[in-house]
């Protein structure tokens, strides 16, 4: 019970006197997971259709999946695609929030909001978009295309991110560090890059999420040789109700979990021996 009368922070207000947001946020958290939660079970039933709780337990699905050479290719295309997104909206939303947290010009919110477009815009529109721009250019159903277009998709979080990390960060240090005669550029890599590496962290987990995840356009730009997972599996729920989206989910759910497990563990602060 002293638990209850412990301040919850720096203030006079108690864990007590939070309970009801405690509780509020727990119901929260259940509405939100729990859908995702039914997934699992799903996976590992040995019915032909998608049913909950299952009737009987397998592994089949998941052998159906690793074993099939279509799920396999659209696998390796998704993962493909999302670690070149991340390689490359990474360091150009990095860049871009460097340079708009550090100019001083007017326009700077202008072009802060305008590096927000993608997320404004309905996706639909940026898939009908790209789709006949790369009619014109001759990379539809390209891997090229598709890291293009996710690319477009990820940066307004990465710069978002990235911005949020840059406003804890005192400039005045790298200031000191050029004062010095560092140029710019390493005065950012030595200076300024380790002491937002965590937010640099979840801008490129970020990134390499929302292309891995992404449906709506790739459903426009992808297909042939390089159909995306996302894309074969709405195909699946169209066509047919395949089993193997559940197996495919849960994969998807330990990737995505692990991935902000370890992001969370690099970007942390190390303490001092």
């Amino acid at each position: 019970m002293s638990w209850f009368r412990r301040p919850a922070t720096e203030t006079q207000i108690t864990h007590g006197q939070r309970l009801w947001l405690y509780l509020l946020s727990g119901i929260i958290m259940i509405l939100l997971v729990l859908p995702t939660l039914i997934v699992i079970p799903m996976s590992f039933s040995d019915s032909q259709y998608l049913e909950f709780p299952p009737e009987s337990w397998s592994t089949r699905w998941y052998g159906h999946y690793f074993g099939s050479p279509e799920w396999m290719r659209a696998t390796v295309t998704s993962l493909k695609v999302a670690c070149l997104t991340m390689l490359v909206a990474t360091p150009v939303g990095v860049l871009a929030a460097y340079g708009l947290h550090a100019s001083n010009v007017a326009f700077v919110r202008a072009a802060f909001v305008l590096m927000l477009t993608p997320m404004m815009v309905p996706l639909v529109l940026v898939a009908i978009g790209a789709f006949y721009a790369y009619v014109q250019l001759k990379i539809l159903y390209t891997v090229t295309g598709l890291v293009l277009a996710h690319t477009v998709l990820a940066l307004p979080l990465v710069v978002i991110v990235t911005g949020s990390a840059l406003k804890s960060y005192d400039m005045a240090q790298e200031n000191a560090a050029r004062s010095l005669g560092a140029p710019r550029w390493k005065a950012f890599m030595t200076v300024t890059l380790p002491q937002i590496r965590f937010g640099v962290i979840t801008a490129a987990l970020l990134a390499f999420l929302t292309s891995f995840d992404e449906v709506v356009v790739a459903m426009f730009i992808s297909g042939g040789d390089n159909p995306t997972l996302t894309r074969n599996m709405f195909n699946a729920l169209r066509d047919q109700i395949d089993p193997t989206i559940a197996s495919i989910s849960t994969i998807m759910i330990l990737v995505t979990t692990f991935m902000m497990v370890l992001a969370q563990t690099l970007g942390r602060d190390r303490k001092p021996k």
